[in-house]
């Protein structure tokens, strides 16, 4: 420690559980409106990461970038150098049917992908990887307690965000009952898996690829405060 893009130089700065949205403007927002004395630990390529407490509890947050390679690098680091236990992504999805809607927060309970990140970084063969099953059980817990309601199930990890032929969603939600696509979950997923660590994925609907109804930019920022109140509700 430090490693390449965190820097911090010791343990014990970067709480057990780590909430990871992908901008790290919105791990700001987080920091600076939902936690106690935050704390900026990390600004290298301005990824931002904060430690503070969450109803007496420490809890940290940090950006992980765009896409499975962004993601790869900040979680694998937290997990292997920073003894991070649990980190829990709060991201964006795009519906891939019209049964979720704008602003529902999905739990994914898998993760499929085409991508070869999984394969590449630790040998592993599957195009479906699943999260923690004890985070999910805490955050389903942590919503009912809230009162916010949770739609579950399986959802889609792309490598690219524009492909030339839009229609291929309809496949894939038609053989993976994809309910909506994002970027990062099945590299965090594999992440936790050869680390034995945890990882769980809390996504609100920004848009539908259906529909083609679709947030703003300054929506996505500061209006997902659903799932980070679950996130931050489960923390230890």
């Amino acid at each position: 420690m430090p490693t390449p893009h965190i820097e911090v130089d010791k343990k014990g700065v970067i709480a057990d559980t780590v909430i990871m949205p992908g901008d790290p403007l919105r791990a700001k927002f987080i920091a600076e409106n939902f936690l106690g004395d935050p704390k900026l630990f990390n600004k290298v390529r301005n990824m931002f990461g904060y430690t503070g407490t969450y109803k007496g509890k420490k809890i940290s947050v940090m950006g992980s970038g765009m896409g499975m390679p962004s993601i790869g690098i900040y979680s694998y680091e937290l997990f292997k150098f920073y003894d991070v236990k649990n980190i829990v992504r709060v991201g964006s999805c795009g519906a891939y049917t019209d049964d979720v809607k704008l602003y529902d927060v999905i739990l994914a309970e898998a993760a499929y992908s085409e991508s070869s990140f999984a394969k590449t970084m630790g040998g592993i063969e599957d195009e479906i990887l699943k999260p923690s099953a004890e985070l999910n059980e805490k955050l389903e817990k942590a919503a009912k307690s809230l009162s916010i309601d949770l739609v579950k199930g399986t959802i889609h990890s792309s490598d690219v965000f524009y492909r030339v032929n839009f229609d291929d969603y309809k496949t894939i939600y038609e053989k993976y009952n994809a309910l909506a696509v994002e970027m990062e979950s099945f590299a965090l997923f594999a992440n936790a898996q050869v680390t034995g660590k945890n990882a769980a994925c809390l996504l609100t609907v920004s848009d539908s690829l259906v529909t083609k109804e679709a947030t703003t930019s300054e929506e996505r920022m500061k209006s997902f405060t659903n799932m980070m109140k679950i996130a931050l509700e489960m923390a230890e």
